[in-house]
Formats: C-alpha cells, structure tokens, sequence
C-alpha cells in the first residue's frame, strides 16, 4: 500500500525513512536479485458473483504495487467454471474495477482465451508422466485422499501408460464420456502432507457451454492448475494472494516447473480484509439477493462494491479505509466505523451542506409580512469558504423537525418550546409563541413572531441564542422520499445463528416518505452527494431516484465513534 514517511531534520539535513510493506520488501528483493526486471500483476476474479469491499483490498493493493514499481496491472477473468458464470457478473466487475481504481481502465484479459494452451500443458504432462486419467468417483477420490494426519493410497488408474492416458484424454475432449465419468489429475504424492499436493484433480468434464467459447470445450480446467498458467502466459511477475492460498502455493509452483514456464511468476499470500458483523462472502450475499432480503447485488446494506457505490461511498474513501486496514500476513478484524470515518473524511470538506427537513411540521412565522419570499444567503460549506453561497427562499411558513420542538422539554433542551427563542440556521431569531396539535395530541403547527434585527450576517450582537435549528420553505421545498440504512446484521446478536441462518437486523431499512428539501437539489443527478446539516450524508439513488421523485440514501449519520489515532 502506500509508504509511510517520517522526516527528521539532522545536522541540518532532511533524512527520508521509508517504511514498507512485506510485499513491497520482498519485491524489492527480486529486483536486486535480477529475478525480475519488470513488474507485473493482476486482480483474477472469478465472474460468479458481484466484487464486494474484500475484493477492493487485492485491487487496489494489486494496481497500486504495479504504479509504484512503473509496472502492469491487468484486469483477468478466471472464467474456468461456466456452471456458476454470468455476463452480468462480467460486466459488474468491469465497471467496479475501473471505478475502484480512479477512472482508468486496465487490460481485459480471460482466462478462457488460453484453454488450448492449458490442454497443450495436460498433454505435456501426460507425456512426461506426470498426469494420468482417472475413473474414480468424487467419493471414492475423496476416500483415496486420506485426512490431514492419513497419507492417501494411490488410485487403481495410477499406472496407466502414457499412451493411454493420451488416448482416454483425447475422447474426453471430443465429448465421448458423460460428466462426471473421468477426471484428468496430476501423478504427485499421494503420502504428502499438503493434502492439495495428493495428485489434485486438473480437468474435470463438463458438457455445458461457456460464456466465451461456447460448446468448443467439453472438458475445463480446475483453478489451481490453470489458475499458474494464466499468469505464467501473462508474464505476471507477482501473484498476490489471499492466506488461504498460502497451502496451494506447493501445487502452483509445481505447475509452473513442470508445464516448463521460463521465469515463472512467484505467489505471495496477504491477509483478508474482514469487517465486523458484516456479510462478504459472494455465497452468503447471492443466498440474500435469492432469498429476496435484499433488492439486489447492489442493495446499500451490502458491502458489495456496486452496493457501497449506490449508496454513496466514494472510492477514495474506500482506498483511504484500505490504507487505514494495511497489508499483513495475519488475519483481523476491522470496524465498519473505520469506512464511515473514511467516507466522512472525504466528504465533509468538498459536498455542500444543505437544509432538508425529515419528519416536518410547519412554523408559522405570524409576523412576517404575508406573500412575501425572500432569498437569503447561505454557505455551501461553512468549512470551506472558496464552495460560495447559494440562495435559498424564506417566508412567513416553514418546515422545521419534529424533533426540534417540545411542549415540555427536559431540562437542556435548547431547541424550540413555548416561550423559547431560537436562530434559524442562516436566517432570524424566532420565539415560540403557540402551537396547534390533532385529536391525537400530536403537534402539527407551531407558531412563532422573529425578530428582523436578527438576520443572519447583519452584525447583530445585542444577544444571544443557545438553540440553532435549520428549515426550508414550505411553498418551494421540494418533497423527497428518504432512506435510512443501518446494519444488514443484528450486532448483538452476531452475523450467524446455531442453525446457520443470517441475524439479519429487521430496521436495517427505514423509508421516509414526504420529507422535505431544499428545492436547489432537484437539480441535482442520481450519485450527487450531500450533508443534510445535523443529520447525515447523503446521496441521490442512481437506480430508484426521478426528477419527480427523489430517493436519498443515507450514506452515513454525523457523528463517529471511531477515532484514527485509537484503533
């Protein structure tokens, strides 16, 4: 990830401490060492299913080593396995990818584009006898495997000659045998102590049509045998990959050796990015999108990387939140606080802050001269001057938050009650003079005289308020549906229960209806992103949001608990 800097003035000379990585050290030293010249590496998911925020980590740590060392990031589809790939997956991951890494676009490449040179590399293997057909069953495979403290016993096939083993993988090609019938498998170690190294499985048959190559292939290969010949035809230098690869890597270099690749690439294996109470896995988020608890791959309570785009998160953010997390060789656990933190961080200074009221009741300002509407000068952000002002209309009636008005409040309530005077953001001071409630007791109108004196920006100081509550006009406010999301999962209760089954969280959703806004923002575009002041950050739905119906996700509420300088 990035480099972390520390400069130290000694002897009046500024010294540069540079500290990096495990990866970045070990690339380092094949550099020195002249096995590389150039660096090369990929991001090789597999189109089953939508990217989500750990598929973020490998790509952004995978492009962003390949711009440190002035090398190549490409972008491969290990579409090997056509019973669960989709072009809509395909597709998804495209735009995630080119999203996540700022705009550019990396070479495509698919792993289906070199299946004849991977039955090329079966065939070298069978000649130097180091694969061979085999008719076991899968259970039967797996009965011959053996466990993790039993070596495994050789199957019946084992010894086939060359010339049969030639022969029997040739008619699987041409589609003679059913699925299921033969299996082609590497002749290794059946007494290894890596599992994965007892004469794994590499071609299994398969009569189904490819996304790319259509009815040409009957018989595929598995992942960790084409998953090294991918990026050995690539030139990859650097495979980087997760943990739970770090037991494969025998089985990768192994088919690198003996499919004869000069200058082979080297696997590396990092730690997974985990977030607290938070569902990543692609099988456990495509059961959700089934089971018709979420709208969609991208629903905004999921962390797929499409659901964090809709609902507002900025992929900067997402690269801040990667920086934050780092590059280990150990697993851990981060806090989703710390992504709300990133996208706060990369908001708050660059989107205006605008009024939007979200359960209103109207003011009624009885002294303010009837019909008139008058535009008042607002900061786009008041934290950042060079955004402007924009204006925004005023009148005798106003929609303020329920919230924000009492009959009897407790004691340091300083927002608005019978007898209390308070300021409307960027307008006038106003007291409370009466209210009005339905045969429910529920206030619907609230009355109020202001003071003109008071105005926003006019100097005045014979005062002051404690209270500061924001408004928007009754007769211009735009009306707006409002999307409050929480955690998918019941935090108290954990993501699984003792069956199995997901605690998914029953107010992870909460739909607003006849909110009210500034009318500034029904100019605004699906993605436009905003900080509704004293509420949260939000953004305009780019899939269920119209120019007669606006849909706001909220992206994040105000207020953090997570603190960067105490993780």
């Amino acid at each position: 990830m990035a480099e972390v800097t520390n400069n130290e003035n000694l002897d009046n000379e500024e010294t540069e401490v540079v500290s990096k990585n495990f990866i970045e050290q070990e690339i380092d030293k094949d550099l020195e060492s002249g096995r590389y010249s150039d660096i090369m590496t990929r991001f090789p998911p597999e189109p089953n299913g939508y990217l989500h925020i750990g598929h973020a980590k490998s790509i952004i740590l995978n492009q962003g080593l390949a711009k440190k060392y002035n090398g190549i990031f490409n972008l491969r589809f290990d579409d090997t396995n056509p019973t669960k790939e989709k072009e809509e997956f395909v597709d998804s991951i495209l735009e995630d990818v080119q999203w996540i890494i700022g705009g550019e676009k990396p070479p495509v490449y698919y792993a289906s584009a070199y299946f004849d040179k991977m039955y090329e590399c079966a065939v070298k293997l069978i000649k130097k006898g180091k694969a061979y057909v085999c008719d076991l069953t899968p259970d039967e495979i797996r009965e011959y495997r053996g466990t993790l403290t039993e070596p495994g016993k050789n199957s019946p096939y084992r010894d086939r000659s060359i010339e049969e083993n030639l022969d029997l993988f040739t008619r699987m090609k041409d589609g003679e045998f059913e699925d299921g019938a033969k299996v082609l498998r590497a002749k290794i170690d059946m007494s290894s102590p890596n599992i994965n190294m007892r004469d794994p499985i590499i071609y299994r048959i398969a009569h189904i049509s490819h996304h790319n190559t259509g009815d040409k292939w009957c018989i595929y290969p598995m992942y960790d045998f084409a998953h090294p010949i991918e990026d050995a035809v690539e030139g990859i230098s650097h495979s980087i990959c997760t943990l739970e690869f770090e037991d494969h890597r025998p089985l990768y270099d192994w088919v690198v050796k003996e499919c004869e690749f000069e200058n082979p690439p080297r696997q590396i294996e990092f730690a997974k990015l985990y977030l607290k109470n938070v569902v990543t896995g692609k099988r456990y988020i495509k059961k959700l999108v089934e089971d018709g608890v979420v709208d969609g791959w991208d629903d905004p309570r999921l962390v797929s990387i499409a659901a964090l785009r809709r609902r507002g998160f900025t992929a900067s953010s997402i690269r801040m939140f990667m920086e934050l997390s780092g590059v280990s060789k150990s697993n851990s656990t981060s806090d989703y606080a710390m992504l709300e933190y990133c996208i706060r961080e990369d908001l708050k200074m660059v989107k205006p802050r605008v009024m939007a009221v979200l359960d209103p009741i109207k003011l009624i300002i009885t002294n303010y001269p009837e019909g008139q509407v008058e535009e008042l000068d607002v900061p786009n952000n008041q934290e950042n001057p060079d955004m402007g002002t924009r204006k925004v209309p005023f009148s005798r009636e106003l929609y303020i938050e329920r919230g924000d008005f009492m009959i009897d409040p407790p004691r340091k309530y300083f927002r608005l009650y019978p007898g209390n005077e308070v300021r409307l953001m960027s307008a006038y001071f106003v007291t409370c003079t009466d209210y009005k409630t339905d045969e429910n007791g529920n206030v619907t109108e609230v009355y109020c005289t202001y003071d003109p004196e008071t105005k926003s920006g006019s100097g005045f100081t014979g005062r002051k308020v404690k209270g500061t509550i924001h408004w928007v006009e009754a007769t211009t406010a735009k009306e707006a549906e409002v999307r409050l999301y929480e955690n998918l999962i019941d935090e108290e209760k954990g993501v699984y229960n003792e069956d199995g089954s997901m605690n998914i969280n029953p107010n992870s959703l909460t739909v607003l209806d006849k909110c009210y806004v500034e009318p500034c923002l029904a100019e605004g575009a699906p993605g436009d992103k905003y900080q509704f002041m004293r509420t949260g950050y939000f953004c305009l739905d780019t899939k269920d949001s119209k120019p007669d119906h606006m849909v706001f996700n909220r992206i994040v509420s105000m207020k953090s608990s997570y603190r960067p300088d105490k993780k």
